[in-house]
């Protein structure tokens, strides 16, 4: 067997370890009708998916009028997170997709992920996997620019005391993907049928490696990646 081409795998979550992004924009659509905004949830989601509501806000403030303030975010986060308390899942074949290369890299991998730290907690441990990346899981609200900068990947590969050309990323948007790339990463996209994620095309031309559609051949495609 040939040795395993990466020295850690690291993960984006939403799309990627969690089916949470029409949850997400379900609440932001209702709270964008608030402020007189009118969009249905794949609307939003083609506008939001990949990119943070608090980047987001200069849009936010043109269509509406209505200043985004701390504590409308911080509303929406509440309401959010009660949302995915209550229904957020995990991707088809990922808890075991994980377990498998956390054990084929020694438990080198970790999540770097564009949402915040308690989003990120809430959501690895409702689908039973936080044990996995407990102490190294990076948001990019804790890095000095978000995805698309390769910021968070960067803090991700330090952390793990990796060299960011060794690691294999997980992503399933445009936004992240970029990200990957300019770190150095190898970056896998996943691109299910499922709305949500950015299309094969759209990934491929950002520089993916390698598109796929089940998480279940994750740990099959990092094994037989040739360098």
């Amino acid at each position: 067997m040939s040795a395993f081409a990466f020295d850690a795998v690291l993960f984006d979550c939403d799309g990627v370890l969690v089916d949470s992004e029409t949850i997400t924009n379900t609440v932001l659509a209702d709270m964008l009708g608030e402020l007189g905004w009118q969009l249905s949830v794949d609307e939003a989601m083609s506008i939001f998916v990949g990119k943070t509501v608090m980047d987001e806000a200069p849009l936010i403030e043109a269509k509406t009028g209505v200043t985004i303030t701390r504590a409308w975010l911080a509303s929406f986060r509440e309401r959010r997170n009660a949302a995915l308390e209550r229904e957020v899942t995990a991707i088809d074949g990922i808890v075991a997709s994980v377990a498998d290369l956390y054990a084929r890299v020694d438990g080198r991998i970790a999540v770097a992920s564009g949402a915040d730290r308690l989003k990120i907690r809430l959501q690895l441990a409702k689908i039973g996997v936080l044990e996995f990346f407990d102490g190294h899981i990076y948001s990019g609200h804790e890095t000095a620019r978000n995805k698309p900068y390769p910021d968070v990947y960067l803090a991700a590969a330090a952390g793990l005391g990796v060299d960011p050309a060794r690691c294999a990323v997980v992503e399933d948007t445009v936004t992240g993907a970029t990200a990957g790339r300019a770190a150095g990463a190898t970056v896998f996209g996943y691109s299910p049928s499922e709305k949500g994620h950015s299309s094969k095309a759209a990934l491929r031309t950002v520089g993916v490696a390698e598109v796929f559609e089940q998480m279940a051949h994750l740990p099959a495609l990092l094994a037989g990646w040739q360098r």
